[in-house]
């Protein structure tokens, strides 16, 4: 199982307005096609004043194969839709996670 992160920074200019964008768009839209599952959307904490707030979401996906395909058929528009809407003032990067079972 691969957890696929999305980590955002956010400016304070549209935080009001990318929190919903999130959660009523965003994340429907990656979840949507069934490639991605078990969307979790959790705030990075930390104290760096008021230049804005950081986020991370993350999904579950079957293997590389299969989030290599979403990304090409569904991925890449729904990323490009988010910097159109908010440019470089919502700006992210993606971390690939391989969930490793600590009980063995």
């Amino acid at each position: 199982m691969i957890v696929y992160n999305i980590t955002f920074h956010i400016d304070k200019e549209v935080l009001d307005e990318s929190l919903p964008y999130l959660k009523e768009e965003y994340i429907p839209r990656m979840t949507a096609g069934g490639f991605l599952h078990q969307p979790c959307l959790r705030r990075i904490m930390h104290t760096a004043g008021d230049e804005g707030a950081s986020y991370a979401v993350q999904f579950h996906v079957k293997d590389m194969e299969t989030l290599n395909d979403w990304l090409q058929k569904a991925g890449i528009a729904i990323h490009e839709a988010l910097t159109r809407r908010f440019g470089d003032k919502m700006t992210g990067f993606t971390t690939l996670l391989e969930e490793v079972d600590w009980k063995k």
